[in-house]
């Protein structure tokens, strides 16, 4: 039974593992500063290298040993510690198996970690049964059940633990047996693509083979016909100079001919040169006058066209310059816009309306969702007169930005009346909601420092009641005018119950937003309490830490 159990658990982390790509999980432990999940990469990456490079699993093993010794986690380090047995076994490394195996059953002890405790006693006393040394396997197993019986557990809980972690186990095994009968398919599919393909590839040669004979045919007719154009050239320069030799004879035949002509025609070249001297003085004595009459007109008409030119430059300036104003008064409400749409929406968001007129909404699987509300609001408002009330929840509300402003993975959600809402986790990329919660205990650290500054002034104070939930959550934009970001589900509404269930200047959390932070914040358990419409629940307060945030 129990061999069952730690294989189904060891398929359970290798699913786990190769749903991430060793390139994806180095680069997230390169960018991380989070202690937590430095430990649990270098985890993932020692169990997928595990198969491949056993040197590189163990260097990762090891460092996630470091950093759990480091932050003090007991859990992590015997899984760390039990990794690397593991590793050790695989390298045949008996010595360092039985020291690392110990390391992680010292360690499942000190943090009560009973499954790690079982797996670990059970892995060695394997070996000193393989090894046949009765009396260390015996004590190895003494030592565990002490333990166990000391704690007041029983088997039979251990059993049932095991039995509902191997039933998801199987139902994982399934899913992937069906990924599996998937790809097998697909492949099988690709086969007859290529079979398909070679037949049309031999097609493809049989047809290339064709064409390289046609090509030879046709440079055997190029060859006949460029022969063809030589012997037609050689008959024309022939024909050629056949051509130039009777020309000469012919213009040996006609040049006496040509040179009585050619003295008649001087003479009438004389008496026409004689004609045509006199038309040229009358035409300079006309043209001069015309050209007088012809250069006023054309000097007006420049200076007409020059004033016309100059006017239409001038237009054209302000123009420009009324266009430029124009410009730049369009582009600084653009800016002014865009903050606008900033400041109500996320940028991916802002983004996908301004390209699609519209933002479909989306489910996050992790988010944590913070309430704010004053206690005794309605008994203050009726101390202060309206614009003091409304000044006193701008100032504290701005301080809540100020912030929620500190912290990248925070989106702002809304005000409703004198409650404040906010979340983390709004992204593709799953979180721990630290920063969430760090900004919760600055938001009390803030109103406590505000609270001394109210009461030397005489003054009525707020006090706060904080409660955050983790959970899943839908969020989209809403409406067409004045449309906002908003996210709904039962996660909302749990963490709005928390939130009730606070105390002034308290910072109440659930048991799954306490899963996620109990390593990072020490917190004290209140037990079940009871939640409207949602019966009891489990609530921790994380203890107060100093606040970087000041009273203004």
């Amino acid at each position: 039974m129990k061999y069952c159990v730690i294989g189904l658990l060891v398929l359970f982390s290798l699913n786990m593992i190769w749903a991430q790509s060793i390139p994806e999980l180095e680069k997230q432990l390169q960018e991380t500063t989070n202690a937590q999940e430095k430990i649990t990469l270098n985890q993932q990456l020692a169990n997928a290298y595990l198969t491949s490079d056993v040197e590189k699993a163990l260097s990762y093993a090891k460092a996630a040993a470091r950093e759990s010794n480091n932050s003090g986690n007991k859990v992590q380090a015997a899984a760390s510690n039990y990794l690397i047995a593991t590793i050790a076994d695989r390298k045949k490394d008996e010595g360092n198996f039985k020291l690392y195996m110990r390391n992680a059953i010292n360690f499942s002890k000190e943090a009560n970690d009973l499954d790690m405790l079982i797996r670990s006693t059970d892995r060695l006393s394997s070996y000193f049964v393989k090894k046949r040394e009765w009396d260390d396997a015996f004590k190895t197993t003494k030592v565990a059940f002490d333990f166990i019986n000391a704690k007041g557990y029983n088997m039979s809980e251990l059993e049932n633990r095991y039995s509902t972690q191997r039933g998801a186990l199987e139902k994982e095994k399934r899913n992937l047996e069906a990924q599996i009968n998937q790809i097998q398919a697909r492949l099988a599919d690709l086969s007859a693509e290529k079979n398909q393909l070679s037949t049309e590839k031999e097609k493809l040669a049989e047809s290339n083979e064709k064409l390289e004979e046609k090509n030879l045919m046709a440079e055997e007719v190029i060859t006949r016909k460029d022969e063809d154009i030589q012997t037609i050239s050689k008959a024309k320069v022939e024909a050629e100079d056949a051509a130039k030799a009777k020309e000469a004879e012919v213009k040996q035949l006609s040049r006496e001919k040509l040179e009585q002509e050619l003295v008649l025609a001087e003479k009438e070249a004389i008496i026409t040169v004689a004609k045509l001297e006199a038309e040229k003085r009358k035409n300079e004595v006309a043209a001069q006058t015309k050209f007088i009459q012809l250069s006023g007109l054309a000097a007006a008409f420049f200076l007409l066209l020059s004033m016309l030119l100059f006017g239409r430059f001038k237009a054209k300036q302000r123009s420009e310059r009324t266009l430029a104003e124009k410009n730049k008064i369009i582009e600084q409400e653009k800016l002014r816009n865009e903050e606008l749409l900033l400041n109500i929406l996320p940028k991916n968001i802002a983004d996908e309306l301004k390209a699609n007129g519209k933002a479909k909404a989306r489910r996050f699987d992790q988010v944590t969702v913070l309430f704010s509300d004053f206690v005794n609001f309605t008994k203050i408002a009726e101390q202060l007169t309206p614009e003091e009330l409304v000044e006193e929840l701008d100032k504290c509300f701005k301080a809540f930005d100020h912030i929620t402003k500190q912290y990248p993975d925070i989106e702002k959600i809304k005000t409703i009346g004198d409650a404040y809402m906010c979340a983390s986790g709004l992204s593709e990329r799953k979180g721990l909601p630290n920063n969430l919660v760090q900004a919760a205990l600055d938001m009390q650290s803030y109103l406590e420092e505000y609270k001394e500054l109210r009461i030397k002034q005489g003054k009525p104070y707020f006090e706060a009641r904080i409660g955050l939930h983790t959970g899943p959550v839908v969020a989209g934009v809403v409406g067409d005018v004045k449309f906002a970001y908003d996210i709904w589900g039962d996660t909302v509404n749990l963490a709005s119950r928390i939130e009730a269930n606070s105390e002034a200047g308290q910072v109440n959390i659930s048991q799954d937003t306490y899963n996620l932070i109990r390593y990072r914040y020490d917190c004290d358990y209140r037990g079940k309490m009871p939640a409207k419409n949602k019966g009891e629940l489990d609530m921790y307060y994380v203890n107060k830490k100093a606040s970087t945030v000041g009273a203004a």
